[in-house]
């Protein structure tokens, strides 16, 4: 070779050693958000959301038609058993009742003539002045009579009912918390008028999903908190259960009972009901730490020294908390739970726990 060249290719050699870069620290493990299976307690109690109610709510409305003349109460009255809330126009009723009572006058007279003319006729039968036939006939009246004086005296009790539905009466004690009417103003039989609450049966109304519904029965006992007095607990017992759900909803509506209510509990308040621990060897993940990996549901386990491992799970039901886990996981196993799509196998990473669940 050219003594030349030669001279050329070491020097380029040496200028391209000469530019290389200094190799590169190894990049630092990525970090990862993970969680602790079975360290939090939404894995053990189910928190949802309801509103205050009485247990009783009444609409109130006249059994007549008429108008308003006078009304008692209003929005927030404490009223008791009994007390008249509102009054109708008696006018026209008390004539009726009036005209009934005459009624009943009249058929009295007629039934105890009828009754006085059977006994001459059956003197006068006995005597053989009159015939049988004739006899009968006064009988006959005198049952006809006997039937209107029936007829009559129903229909003047109606009238008189009819006289005492001029005034609504409260059907219990409680507070009027509706009032749809106004005097003067004309009402049908039946519309409601005002709506009277017991607030001494006071509960929470609380629509339960389909999923959660196994683990509850009539009786429980729950925990209430109001979210304008987060400080206190109330005692509560599960009262009712919807047998079917709520057909927009598709939840079941549940009323539990406050026990110990006082007066810091307001109807239409919102509350916060701790429905107790779920099943002991339940284990709920977020939806988020799932994928897919051959094929196979799976879940991305990170040990202790920060190895990212796939492992293959069986996803149960899926809740407000997250998705059940049926096998696969025991309590105290780390896994990921974000960015699950971007992790390989044997892969360092430096966790990072976030909400345990």
């Amino acid at each position: 070779m050219n003594p030349t060249k030669s001279s050329i290719i070491m020097a380029l050699s040496s200028l391209l050693l000469a530019c290389e870069r200094p190799a590169e620290p190894p990049l630092p493990p990525r970090p990862a958000l993970v969680t602790i299976v079975g360290s939090s307690a939404a894995n053990s109690s189910m928190v949802l959301v309801g509103e205050v109610k009485s247990r009783y709510e009444t609409n109130l409305g006249f059994r007549i038609n008429g108008k308003i003349i006078e009304r008692n109460v209003e929005v927030g009255s404490v009223v008791k058993k009994g007390q008249v809330l509102a009054r109708l126009d008696a006018s026209d009723t008390n004539l009726s009742n009036q005209a009934a009572n005459a009624d009943v006058l009249a058929a009295e007279a007629n039934h105890a003539l009828a009754k006085a003319e059977v006994e001459r006729q059956r003197l006068l039968f006995n005597k053989k002045f009159i015939s049988q036939s004739a006899l009968e006939i006064r009988e006959a009246e005198l049952k006809t009579s006997a039937a209107r004086l029936q007829q009559v005296k129903a229909q003047a009790a109606v009238s008189s009912n009819q006289s005492r539905y001029t005034a609504l009466v409260a059907d219990r004690d409680g507070v009027v918390t509706k009032i749809h009417a106004e005097p003067g103003q004309v009402v049908e039989a039946g519309s409601t008028i005002a709506q009277i609450v017991d607030t001494k049966q006071i509960e929470v109304l609380v629509a339960v999903p389909e999923s959660r519904m196994t683990q509850l029965k009539v009786g429980d006992a729950v925990a209430v908190k109001l979210w304008a007095a987060q400080s206190k607990t109330y005692q509560g017992k599960v009262r009712e259960i919807a047998p079917a759900a709520n057909s927009a909803t598709r939840a079941f509506d549940v009323r539990v009972t406050i026990a110990n209510a006082d007066e810091a509990v307001k109807l239409g308040m919102t509350a916060g009901v701790n429905f107790g621990e779920s099943q002991p060897d339940e284990i709920i993940i977020p939806s988020t730490a799932l994928t897919q990996i051959e094929g196979k549901t799976s879940v991305w386990v990170i040990s202790q020294e920060g190895i990212v491992q796939p492992r293959a799970v069986t996803a149960g039901a899926y809740s407000e908390a997250g998705i059940v886990i049926s096998s696969g996981l025991q309590t105290g196993d780390m896994i990921a739970i974000a960015g699950v799509h971007t992790l390989t196998k044997g892969q360092q990473v430096k966790p990072k726990v976030e909400a345990a669940l």
